[in-house]
């Protein structure tokens, strides 16, 4: 008959602890980022669309989307105000200390998107919203 430790054991390893932490991280500072932007307008269109938290959980890099352009500045600002509600929120024996860039993911996709729109623009007996074709 297999322990309880064993099958616990079993789960952490599917589930590795730091991506326990990176989805627990995120969770807190998208609640965290809603209430920021009661005070600050450049962060009301911002996603966190993930957090990337270092083995040694010193440092977390806090991935996110915006429409705004000034989101990382004023994510920088609020940095501090961040932490600490990590802090609170979640027990750790330090509170990572956080970076934050936008999605790479999120860039490639809008790139892919716009390359779709110009590829399915450029099709011969393509018909505009208007009705007009625009193959010339």
């Amino acid at each position: 008959m297999p322990s309880k430790r064993r099958s616990f054991a079993a789960t952490e390893r599917r589930y590795p602890r730091t991506a326990r932490l990176n989805e627990l991280l995120r969770e807190v500072l998208a609640e965290e980022l809603e209430r920021l932007a009661d005070h600050d307008e450049r962060l009301t269109l911002i996603t966190v669309t993930g957090v990337e938290i270092e083995a040694d959980l010193r440092r977390a890099k806090v991935l996110f989307s915006s429409l705004a352009g000034e989101a990382n500045e004023a994510l920088e600002e609020g940095r501090v105000r961040l932490q600490a509600a990590v802090g609170r929120q979640i027990r750790m024996k330090r509170t990572p200390q956080l970076a934050f860039a936008e999605d790479p993911a999120v860039a490639a996709g809008r790139r892919v998107e716009d390359i779709l729109r110009e590829i399915r623009g450029n099709e011969p007996g393509d018909v505009d919203r208007e009705g007009t074709d625009r193959s010339g």
